[in-house]
């Protein structure tokens, strides 16, 4: 282990369900906690990268990784994904990196995963970090499109969403709509979208996310300070971190914001375990 910000990549080969995955990785070792990060959709393992030029987690080994059929990573069947799905991903990657604590850190889809991950696992996570992942039907904005614009043909259906998205007047959306055919593959849209719907109506999200024992925070955009359930966390014990000048990603308006946050709380986690 060393104390090198060079990231690497590496690819792990999984079988999950019977269907055959070839995971993308972007690492880098290290001699803390390590940092432990899930994208979301319409992103990669990249929106994390430059974590490993902040001085505030020298020292951290850093696994970022594509899901199935996104990014880099591919999968032999796409119809079986599923957040449960990819919540079984993210545990064979941990498996393969005998990674047995970390802090978790997840955005939209990808913190809809990590809380899956989490409430399967919790004696493995230091710390929750969850960045506008799904916790209520309200935050279905993406993903309710696989019902409310059906399209037969996958491409078909990719082509209006990201011309809806390229639309939208919030904060990165242009900037999210011009990636994401280039992001995930058409045929993964319609599985991920949908199970996202169906997690966050019947999954029980919320009590989920105020009952893990670990300390959490919930991250959003300053444009999404509406959100309903803001005090519901607040009076439940999880810290909210509302970054300026952003919107669902503020990974991409407002990085910094974004970092130093992430980078107080992981240190406030840690010096609390310790006390």
């Amino acid at each position: 282990m060393t104390d090198s910000n060079s990231l690497r990549k590496d690819t792990v080969a999984l079988e999950i369900e019977g269907v055959k995955l070839r995971i993308e990785v972007m690492r880098r070792d290290g001699r803390r906690a390590p940092l432990v990060f899930l994208h979301g959709f319409g992103s990669t393992k990249e929106d994390y990268a430059d974590l490993a030029g902040q001085p505030q987690f020298d020292g951290r080994p850093i696994v970022a990784f594509d899901a199935p059929g996104c990014g880099e990573s591919h999968s032999d069947d796409l119809s079986a994904l599923s957040i449960p799905f990819l919540r079984q991903t993210a545990e064979g990657v941990l498996r393969h990196y005998e990674i047995e604590v970390c802090h978790l850190i997840g955005h939209s889809m990808g913190g809809l995963t990590a809380l899956m991950l989490a409430g399967e696992s919790p004696h493995q996570v230091l710390s929750f970090t969850d960045i506008e992942g799904n916790l209520a039907p309200e935050d279905c904005f993406l993903s309710r499109q696989a019902f409310d614009h059906p399209a037969d043909d996958p491409e078909a259906f990719m082509d209006a969403f990201a011309e809806r998205a390229w639309h939208s007047p919030t904060l990165s959306h242009p900037l999210f709509a011009a990636a994401v055919r280039q992001k995930v593959r058409p045929e993964a849209v319609g599985p991920i979208l949908r199970s996202m719907v169906d997690c966050s109506e019947n999954g029980r999200l919320m009590a989920r996310f105020t009952g893990l024992p670990c300390p959490r925070m919930f991250v959003y955009g300053e444009q999404n300070r509406t959100l309903s359930y803001l005090g519901t966390l607040l009076r439940q014990g999880v810290q909210l971190a509302e970054i300026e000048r952003a919107g669902h990603w503020p990974m991409y308006a407002n990085p910094q914001a974004l970092w130093t946050r992430l980078g107080q709380f992981v240190e406030q986690s840690e010096m609390a375990a310790a006390a």
